[in-house]
């Protein structure tokens, strides 16, 4: 026995020329989550339907998947049935009285007939799967203005029921604007700017600055719950991992204490540039918004991403804490984030650091450290891990 989906898409279909090569990019990464997890798959379309069909044993597996797979809007459980009303009513009541147990108390149908052999049009089989369900699902009253479940029909092939379907990721499909860097800090942010170009259509790697043993283990292990979390939504994980700490002690040491915070902001996007060259990735994203912490004010973010004619793509620029803290709840963060582990940004942190730089100055007085040999060292000696796509919810 087969489990069979109605997969939705919604920005794909705005696409004109170049609509089938997103559609084959969202086939090719559903079916390679799918498969690298055991599960075999089909995964088609016809007439503008998209659906996939699993194994009853890999439903759990696929249905954690589809919720997390950009460029999904939703999904739903569909069945497929012969083209008979009778078999269609036994379907539809069978459907209903499903929903009801799980607390539904009003219903509609929506019908569709593209067979228009068929012998109803879409109000009779709207009026005729009422009726019997009116009779077969007792407490369950039409309500065609709010109902609490719509029970949709499509009479193409063949006849295909479903209900309410699952939400998903929406956007674009992973990887089809290309791959780009993440830098990953054990924060809110950074994650929730992660999934949001995820949901963009570019992949991701991410990389996280260490300052061991200033900052502990359990540091970096949070980041890699982060990035564990993170790999549910991108269909896996590629996590760098870079050591800062002689490179933090020498600016320490020699730098203008307020502006500490600024040139390891400078230094992380050198090295990051680096990084992003060496894995040929497009561009480098991170967690900053606009005024929210020093290094965040619009002069110290020009002077910060002077160092790199990679495009910066900043996905929380604008956006409201509160939002971001929404979203971090939503996708599974946020619980990791708040973990009391200070990343590399806060260590040496300075009380009064400058919050608008003198862009030729900062830049001048910067490329005076001499910090070139640290920052070579660090990018040569980063550390890499593979992160699979988890097939179940991070605990």
């Amino acid at each position: 026995m087969d489990a069979l989906y109605l997969v939705k898409i919604g920005e794909i279909t705005l696409k004109d020329g170049n609509r089938q090569e997103f559609v084959d990019t969202l086939k090719r990464d559903v079916k390679r989550r799918l498969s690298s997890a055991g599960i075999k798959n089909s995964f088609g379309s016809r007439d503008a339907r998209y659906y996939l069909t699993v194994p009853e044993s890999g439903r759990a597996a696929a249905e954690h998947i589809l919720s997390r797979v950009p460029g999904i809007n939703g999904w739903a459980r569909a069945e497929k049935v012969a083209k008979d009303i009778d078999a269609i009513a036994a379907t539809a009541v069978e459907l209903m009285r499903e929903r009801a147990a799980a607390g539904a108390r009003s219903f509609k149908v929506e019908a569709r007939r593209t067979d228009k052999g068929f012998p109803l049009d879409s109000y009779g089989i709207a009026r005729e799967l009422g009726d019997r369900i009116l009779a077969a699902v007792p407490g369950l009253p039409v309500n065609v203005r709010d109902p609490a479940t719509t029970l949709y029909v499509e009479i193409r092939e063949a006849a295909y029921l479903y209900t309410d379907g699952e939400p998903g990721v929406r956007g674009l499909p992973v990887g089809s604007t290309g791959a780009g860097l993440l830098l990953l800090s054990g924060g809110i942010d950074s994650p929730v700017a992660g999934y949001r170009m995820l949901g963009r259509g570019l992949a991701l790697e991410s990389l996280h600055f260490s300052a061991y043993p200033y900052t502990s283990r359990e540091a970096w292990e949070k980041v890699r719950s982060l990035a564990e979390v993170l790999a549910g939504y991108a269909g896996g994980m590629v996590l760098h991992t870079m050591s800062f700490t002689e490179f933090q002690l020498r600016l320490k040491k020699d730098a203008p204490a307020d502006r500490t915070t600024l040139y390891l902001r400078a230094a992380m996007m050198i090295a990051a540039a680096a990084l992003a060259r060496k894995r040929c990735l497009n561009s480098i994203v991170t967690g900053e918004s606009l005024g929210q912490v020093a290094s965040q004010t619009a002069e110290n973010m020009r002077f910060t991403g002077s160092y790199t004619d990679l495009p910066i793509l900043r996905p929380l620029v604008g956006t409201d804490k509160e939002d971001t803290i929404r979203t971090a709840r939503a996708i599974g963060s946020y619980e990791i984030s708040i973990q009391p582990y200070e990343d590399c940004c806060v260590l040496f942190s300075p009380r009064h650091p400058v919050l608008r730089a003198c862009f030729e100055r900062e830049r001048a007085d910067f490329e005076a450290l001499g910090l070139g040999d640290e920052l070579r060292a660090a990018v040569a000696a980063t550390e890499t891990v593979e992160l699979p796509c988890p097939l179940t919810p991070p605990a």
